[in-house]
């Protein structure tokens, strides 16, 4: 642009027109440039996002691959019915747990408890000096005539008793 003004002012047109022509190609090739750097911009954006689908297309094959296998492997008939063996062993696990306790406590709950309740009772009076063995032969009594639960327990249940309801269960 200087160099324009000073051939306009030395009278030069020829010159003159010649340094614009230049000046507007210079300008054009600035915004050629411009518009080509943005396009390679463009391009290398689009390169890094097809990379990255290509990537991700690969990790998504990967898994297929994978859970393809894991389904020939993993049978559902088969995964449904040793859940279901699991659930029938478990139940019946419950039920000889329950059983074994139940036999348990009858045995360790009703065995010495009365006989041993009626000592403390009769070393307390005995202590304070009552006399109550003459008094409490004629009392009345509710479990009178029932043998003790440590007695019904052993003559209703037997070990064989037992072992024939745990091979009923199935258990060994």
């Amino acid at each position: 642009e200087l160099e324009i003004k000073k051939m306009a002012k030395t009278g030069n047109k020829e010159a003159c027109k010649v340094l614009a022509k230049q000046l507007v190609q210079l300008r054009k090739q600035k915004n050629r440039t411009y518009a080509v750097s943005s396009k390679v911009t463009s391009m290398s954006t689009q390169t890094k996002v097809m990379n990255s689908q290509m990537k991700m297309a690969g990790a998504m094959s990967a898994t297929a691959k994978t859970m393809q296998a894991v389904n020939k492997k993993m049978d559902p008939q088969k995964t449904l019915q040793t859940m279901q063996n699991f659930q029938k062993e478990n139940m019946k696990m419950e039920m000889t747990e329950e059983m074994i306790n139940d036999t348990l406590d009858d045995i360790f709950d009703a065995s010495d408890e009365e006989e041993e309740s009626q000592d403390i009772v009769n070393q307390v009076l005995d202590e304070i000096g009552i006399e109550i063995s003459g008094k409490m032969a004629k009392a009345p009594s509710a479990a009178r005539g029932l043998p003790s639960a440590s007695a019904s327990t052993a003559a209703t249940i037997s070990d064989e008793e037992i072992e024939r309801q745990l091979k009923a269960l199935g258990v060994d």
